[in-house]
């Protein structure tokens, strides 16, 4: 193993956006069992520190590898496309229109029911976008699009996010 590997060569997995997560959570699980700092007590207190950062490495991983989002962002990252969040804050006017709405809509569910019709108009929202990212990640290959559309996506996470506050009880 070696520490300036990425998360997929770390993974032994092909560098795309479309994983399974089991398999990503069964390697984890076994570079965990290897790297645990408790397997390294008898060597002393150097080879545990090592171990920890061993450890805290294939957790970051892991946790980037299982979240679609940061993922792809990751992905982006390793093709020359960061994501730029604080500078490049362009959106579709389609896109900014949308949220406005889905916003509006949220300020005026009054009923669970509301928001349960809302909840699951952005959810449906989410899966078809994470298809399409999928597209334009692993088949495409646009960078700067797949890019756009995570910035896209993270505004929707944020709104089911926020819908979930609204729907959680008090």
């Amino acid at each position: 193993m070696n520490l300036d590997s990425d998360d997929f060569e770390l993974f032994d997995l092909p560098q795309r956006f479309t994983q399974d997560g089991a398999l990503i959570d069964a390697r984890w699980r076994a570079l965990q069992v290897r790297v645990h700092p408790d397997r390294f007590v008898a060597q002393g207190a150097a080879a545990q520190r090592v171990a920890m950062q061993w450890s805290v490495r294939v957790n970051e991983a892991h946790r980037r590898l299982k979240n679609p989002l940061e993922r792809a962002a990751y992905l982006c990252e390793l093709r020359g496309q960061a994501l730029a969040l604080e500078s490049n804050t362009q959106m579709p006017a389609a896109f900014l229109m949308q949220q406005m709405s889905w916003r509006e809509a949220l300020d005026d569910a009054l009923s669970p029911q509301a928001l349960d019709v809302l909840s699951d108009e952005v959810q449906a929202y989410r899966v078809h976008a994470l298809g399409l990212l999928a597209q334009t990640l692993d088949e495409v290959g646009d960078v700067a699009a797949a890019a756009q559309q995570v910035r896209s996506l993270m505004f929707v996470d944020r709104l089911l996010h926020d819908i979930g506050r609204r729907m959680a009880p008090h």
